[in-house]
């Protein structure tokens, strides 16, 4: 670092090296996007907004605002946009988190590098045995915020709606903030979107990088009672007004103008996420039962870091976890197209039988 830096900042910072060596010839099962391209009219529309780049995109993306509006069945004013759902996270994390944050030990690891950065101080709760968060671990937890991926990253593994309630209603004190990056993979009725109608002290965070297959164009949203959506609006209008630009709010409308399309890639991917889990067990892994559009595995005679290599060595990248050493064994596999999905399988078998 250089001596300029101010040394309020304990800096950690979030590590795409892996990430970016697999983006030349590799399938790209490491990093939980979809595999498939956009549409022909998005790509048409996106093209059309750029005619008009000279001007400044729209701060408050209203036609983008009122059409997800109406797919989420919420009011405009509950909802704000972010250059990526980790956008959102920093507003979250800036905005609320003065009597501290409180998440999994095994979660979103921007959650750790972001509490760091603002100097907050943050308390990791271990999930159980099973690898599941258990709601009375969240009870009381004296105001501060509480973050939780739903279904949980790198498990897959979801909390039910009444669970939630609990932690909600354990914490009256506390903002609860619900990430649902993944939940559209889950079975329906999974979000909990819905409750910010009832309870003031919840927010949701959505993401268009999963689902709706615009992980490159970096476009998320949060969702709360219309105070808490006026204060991160706020925190957005005074570091990054036009955070959103023209050519990805096209996107962004585009993919919600054809949801049909979306729900067929969701589908699919749950149908093919099942499909491997299930082949995968009759090879010896143990799988864990994901909500999400990723599979959590380990093999018993077979360390992580070994399958890892092999993979990487065949050219299919999946993510492998180093720490905590409670999930050392295991990797997690983003789901990719079936034919992806197959190869892997392949390789898979000649390790284990070596």
């Amino acid at each position: 670092m250089s001596r300029f830096l101010n040394s309020k900042f304990n800096l950690d910072p979030y590590d795409t090296s892996e990430e970016l060596e697999s983006m030349n010839g590799y399938d790209r099962l490491n990093t939980n996007e979809l595999p498939f391209q956009p549409s022909a009219d998005l790509i048409k529309s996106v093209g059309i907004s750029a005619e008009t780049l000279n001007f400044y995109s729209d701060p408050d993306c209203l036609k983008l605002r009122e059409k997800l509006a109406a797919l989420m069945n919420v009011k405009k004013s509950e909802i704000v946009f972010g250059n990526g759902s980790d956008e959102i996270l920093n507003f979250l994390f800036t905005a609320f988190c003065g009597r501290g944050a409180a998440f999994p030990d095994i979660t979103y690891s921007f959650y750790k590098i972001l509490a760091k950065f603002h100097g907050v101080d943050f308390l990791q709760i271990p999930l159980d045995e099973n690898f599941r968060i258990n709601p009375d671990d969240y009870k009381n937890l004296g105001g501060r915020t509480i973050f939780i991926v739903n279904p949980n990253a790198p498990t897959g593994l979801i909390l039910s709606l009444d669970d939630i309630k609990k932690i909600i209603n354990q914490n009256p004190e506390s903002l609860i903030i619900i990430d649902e990056a993944y939940v559209d993979f889950a079975e329906e009725n999974s979000s909990v979107k819905d409750l910010i109608h009832k309870y003031k002290n919840l927010a949701v965070v959505r993401t268009f990088s999963k689902s709706r297959c615009l992980a490159g164009a970096r476009l998320g949203w949060c969702m709360a009672c219309e105070e808490i959506a006026k204060d991160i609006n706020d925190i957005k209008n005074t570091v990054a007004p036009y955070n959103i630009n023209a050519m990805t709010q096209a996107a962004g409308l585009a993919v919600l103008e054809d949801e049909e399309r979306t729900q067929k890639n969701i589908n699919l991917i749950k149908t093919v996420r099942d499909d491997t889990k299930n082949k995968l067990r009759e090879i010896g892994f143990e799988v864990l039962d994901s909500s999400a559009n990723f599979l959590f595995v380990r093999h018993e005679k077979i360390n992580g870091s070994e399958i890892f290599e092999a993979l990487k060595r065949r050219k299919i990248m999946i993510r492998h976890f180093n720490k905590p050493e409670k999930i050392a064994d295991f990797n997690r596999i983003t789901i990719g197209t079936a034919e992806q999905m197959q190869n892997m399988l392949e390789v898979l078998r000649e390790v284990v039988k070596q």
